[in-house]
């Protein structure tokens, strides 16, 4: 089952992860959540109608990465998940995912 489906142990967001990289940089913070967001739309993109599964692997993968470098634990732990389906589920691991990051995305919002 994929975690969007079940309650999460792992927080949406661990801001302080983030401030250990940034050094508490505002401007630096907000650059590396934007670029974030913007790999986020990209592999979700691409998990929209994969070509084969090696790219549908690829996309949650490096998405797993860069929601794992911000801090974004939640959204990592559900491509983890989403990465090993089977290709009759990616259409329900790709809706957990950007379920997942639409909450990352209202996590962000409310960094100071």
């Amino acid at each position: 089952m994929i975690a969007a489906m079940k309650p999460l142990a792992t927080p949406v967001f661990d801001d302080a992860h983030l401030a250990r990289y940034t050094g508490g940089d505002a401007a630096l913070r907000d650059e590396l959540l934007s670029l974030m967001c913007d790999q986020a739309r990209r592999c979700l993109a691409i998990m929209d109608s994969p070509p084969d599964p090696a790219s549908w692997r690829a996309a949650c993968h490096t998405l797993k990465g860069a929601a794992r470098g911000v801090g974004a634990f939640a959204l990592a732990e559900i491509c983890d998940e989403a990465e090993v389906q089977s290709a009759a589920a990616w259409a329900g691991a790709r809706l957990a995912v950007e379920r997942a990051f639409r909450e990352t995305e209202r996590a962000f919002g409310t960094v100071d």
